[in-house]
């Protein structure tokens, strides 16, 4: 099985995609080490800052040396020269806020699984197009789960994920699973910047333990 396959298949058995950015290294690092420490195996790094390359460089090294089988990805990737970069720098995976035609073709060319943000039909229709085999629906709070229930028997093929605006709570998770999600990134009410901000790594890793019981009683 390639590493794209074996992506597609682990991001919907996890359940959860934890996504993250802190300008600090060393803080990016230790919540790296605490999510795996919870039992994540794959991660979205967000390239949001001037940082985000050097410290994804330190992350990766991380990965390879401590983490086993943790797979790292980066997001909020706009264009392909950024794709190819970050290609480059070790991702394993790499997802966009919207429909980027210049990634897909960069991750086509490097065997890599893309994974484009989308809002519409049409957007979803294009991406499909273009090879997408997962689509991150974003803003996941403006669409909500009723835009999954009415889309899904249109894309039979397709995995979803929303991003944005889901919570760390049962009955939100449970929604967006019966709507026919795979699985649902997960950032700020997750790793929160106040739990960045105090370093409370073992936080982070507590409510990493409770989002993965939540998705394994839902399952």
């Amino acid at each position: 099985m390639n590493q794209k396959d074996v992506l597609l298949q682990l991001i919907p058995e996890q359940g959860i995609l934890p996504l993250y950015f802190y300008k600090d290294t060393e803080v990016s690092l230790q919540v790296l080490k605490a999510l795996y420490n919870a039992g994540i195996r794959t991660v979205e790094y967000t390239n949001r800052g001037a940082a985000a390359l050097q410290n994804f460089k330190k992350m990766r090294e991380l990965c390879d040396s401590e983490l086993k089988e943790m797979y790292l990805g980066i997001g909020t990737i706009k264009n392909g020269e950024m794709a190819q970069t970050f290609i480059e720098a070790g991702a394993d995976f790499i997802i966009c806020p919207g429909l980027v035609e210049d990634v897909a073709s960069v991750c086509d060319k490097n065997n890599m699984l893309w994974v484009p943000g989308c809002m519409t039909p049409t957007e979803i229709i294009r991406a499909e197009t273009l090879g997408a085999k997962m689509i991150k629906l974003f803003p996941g709070n403006i669409l909500g789960p009723e835009f999954m229930s009415a889309i899904k028997a249109l894309f039979p093929d397709l995995l979803f994920m929303p991003t944005g605006g889901v919570d760390l709570d049962k009955d939100n998770i449970s929604k967006w699973l019966k709507a026919g999600v795979c699985a649902v990134g997960m950032g700020s009410k997750l790793i929160s910047k106040q739990l960045l901000e105090e370093k409370n790594y073992s936080k982070i890793e507590e409510l990493a333990r409770e989002a993965l019981e939540i998705l394994k009683s839902l399952k």
